[in-house]
Order: C-alpha cells, then structure tokens, then sequence
C-alpha cells in the first residue's frame, strides 16, 4: 500500500510544527515512528516525522510512566519494525503481550498454538536437510564452518510459511554450499587451486576436476549434484529450463570471490565502489563475514576509511546512511508495476530484515554469538510452554467471547 506522504501534514499545526497534542498518545507517536520508515526517497515529512517521533519516544522512555509501553518503545528505537525479521518479532512480541494490561487468554492461547504448530514443521525440514548435508562431506572439511542450522534459520527469516518447506529446503541446502565454498576461497585455496576451481565451475564439467585436490572435488560434486537436482526438480514440477541460470550465477559468485581472494593476496584495498559492485555478487547468501579476523579482503568500513581518510565512527555513520538509503529504494520498489509477485518481493525485503537480524550485534552467522544462539533456540528449539492450568479460569471467562481479528 503506497504511503501518502502529505497526510503526515495533517499532524502539523498553522506555523507547520508537529501539534503538540500528539506528545500525549504515545501509542499515536509510536506509530507514528514506525511509520516514517515506510518512505521513499525525497518524502522529507517523513524523515521530520522520525526526528520528531524519535525524540518524544525516547523522553517517554526515561520518564518510564508505562513499563510494559516503553519496553515496546526501547524495542523499537533499537531497531524499527519494518526492518526486523518478521518471526522473530512474533516471538518476541508473545511474550510482550503476555505481560501487558487487556490480555485476551484466548487470543494469546491461539498465537501461541499456532507459533509451535509452525515452530514444528521448522523442526522437520531443519531434520530433512541435515541428512543432506551428512550426505555430502561437506561438514568433515576442518578448514570449513558447519554453519547447517544458522543456515535454516537463514530460511526462517526469509521464509518461515509452513507450505513453504522445500524452498526453505533449498535455500539452506544453497546457503551451506555458499558458506563452504566462501571458506575454499577466504581460508584454504591457494590461488592456483582457486583459478581451478573457478574453471571448473565456469565449464560446469565434472572432466575439469581431475587437476583438483580432493577437498575441492568434494565441494564441486556437492555443489554439482545439488544444483542439478534443483534445476530437475523446477523442469519436472514446473517445467522450466533453469540449469543454464543456475551455472551462470554460481560461476559469477566463484569469479566475484576469485577478485577478492587477489585483492586479499596482492595486498590491494578497493574503493568502495569496487568493493560493493563486487559485492552485489559475492554477498549473495549468508556470508558477510567477520573478515578482520578471518584475514578477508577488507570490506566497506575499512574500504572507505582507506579511500577518505575517515575516521571508523564516520565511515559507520556513512555506512548507516547507506543502509537508510538502500531501504528507501526497496520501499519504493515494493510498490513500484512489477512483473514480479507480492511474495517474491516480500522474500527479497526479507531477506535485508535477516541480514540486520544476523549482523546486528556482530557477525552473528560466520563467527556466531549469543544474539544467534538465542534466536535458535526460541525460533528451532524451545517452543512455548503452554500455561493452561494457570489461566483456567480466564479461559473460562473467556470461553463465549467475541473475538475481533
């Protein structure tokens, strides 16, 4: 739905000040707030909107009148709906609901059923691709990350829908051999066995293979085997012809990291263009990766640090702002004419939200932290407890209600 930027003018007064009456509604100026990261480029009422709503909220926050309100409040400021990874945020907001004033134990009941129902399906697909990836060998290289299950919550993120459960198998099943050939290119190759590889990739023929050591033969026949197998199934479901698309992406993926890998050997620091035109390519799955540590090309920060002479906080803050950019022209893409449909759009939007979701508080795919752990756990594995016994008599109470959804 097209955000009507002018409405927003409604909330001024004659002098075209925000009226001072919405500093009383902070439920009004919370949405208020989520709203304005609804816009597109050029829509600055918005842009006032946030300063405005920003400041109001977080005033309300240290004056804590409402503690349940201003948990909601922290938890928005630190970082808006819209950007956020949308099962998560269920999860999250259960809990939240639980707590706060006007519970309906009915509805809570239903959100909460529902949340294990699917939580459920998460768990047998998350079962179903680990077979795979024992299967292929991939997980007894030592050089590289076994990464199966942040990989699926990857999925989960993107996709979480329970009649969607083969594209989240095939998505984790893409995003593990995404993170095992990165290592090959980052951590182990040498550079002679990398252009191989690349060759290899490039031909997509299993003759090429024979110069390959055998680390590399593994992830050729892994990647080989399960691409073919996604391209069959999509001609024998669907009846197209996508084997073709398939080799082109994977070899422009293979090439983007054999410039890195030179950048990285060679001792060369791009610019930032260079690194994000690059970039746009080699971040095509999960791994945008803690590379300071894992001896990597240097990416955006130091790359702009390195062209400008910026100091780390600047080139942060101008990194954010690209961020807040990018977001915009995704805005105004999500309801520009498209081809494409609603739910191939909303996958692609979901896709910005899990990557904010992973690297929020660090790398939390590549290295992990405690932030993915979490998420793991309350999305994967630990499912709600259900308290019927404790809230008996409310459900009784209950029981005839009529229920608004």
């Amino acid at each position: 739905m097209l955000l009507i930027a002018e409405v927003f003018n409604h909330f001024k007064d004659e002098r075209g000040n925000f009226k001072a009456c919405l500093c009383e509604d902070m439920k009004g100026m919370l949405s208020l707030y989520e709203a304005s990261f609804l816009s597109i480029e050029g829509e600055n009422i918005l842009e006032e909107t946030r300063d405005f709503s920003t400041k109001h909220l977080e005033e309300n926050v240290k004056q804590n009148k409402d503690q349940n309100l201003s948990t909601i409040v922290s938890h928005s400021l630190e970082l808006p709906l819209h950007w956020r990874m949308p099962r998560l945020e269920s999860r999250w907001f259960i809990d939240v609901y639980r707590r706060g004033e006007g519970m309906n134990p009915i509805l809570l009941e239903l959100a909460e059923l529902d949340f294990n129902m699917v939580q459920a399906t998460h768990q047998e697909d998350l079962k179903q691709v680990s077979r795979w990836w024992k299967s292929t060998g991939l997980g007894e290289l030592n050089f590289a990350r076994d990464r199966l299950v942040e990989n699926f919550l990857w999925t989960v993120g993107v996709i979480f829908q329970p009649q969607f459960a083969y594209a989240r198998t095939m998505l984790t099943k893409v995003m593990a051999l995404i993170t095992t050939i990165d290592d090959v290119y980052d951590l182990y190759g040498t550079l002679d066995e990398l252009e191989l590889f690349t060759d290899a990739v490039e031909r997509w023929d299993i003759n090429a293979t024979n110069q390959l050591p055998d680390y590399m033969k593994i992830c050729f026949f892994a990647l080989h085997n399960s691409v073919n197998e996604m391209a069959f199934d999509t001609l024998k479901e669907q009846g197209f012809h996508i084997i073709g698309n398939l080799k082109k992406v994977w070899a422009d993926m293979c090439r983007s990291y054999l410039l890195e890998a030179k950048w990285y050997h060679s001792g060369y620091t791009p610019s930032l263009q260079e690194y994000i035109e690059n970039a746009c390519i080699s971040i095509a799955g999960p791994n945008m990766l803690d590379e300071l540590e894992r001896g990597d090309v240097p990416k955006s920060i130091q790359c702009y640090m390195n062209e400008t002479g910026a100091s780390e906080e600047d080139a942060c803050k101008y990194i954010r702002n690209l961020i807040g950019a990018t977001w915009m022209k995704m805005n105004e893409d999500r309801v520009a004419s498209s081809p494409l449909s609603q739910a191939f759009i909303e996958i692609a939007l979901n896709y910005g939200r899990m990557a904010q979701c992973m690297y929020q508080h660090g790398d939390g795919h590549g290295a992990g932290n405690h932030e993915t752990k979490d998420y793991i756990s309350s999305l994967l594995i630990q499912s709600i407890p259900l308290y019927k016994d404790q809230r008996g008599d409310q459900l009784l109470m209950y029981k005839d209600a009529d229920l608004h959804f």
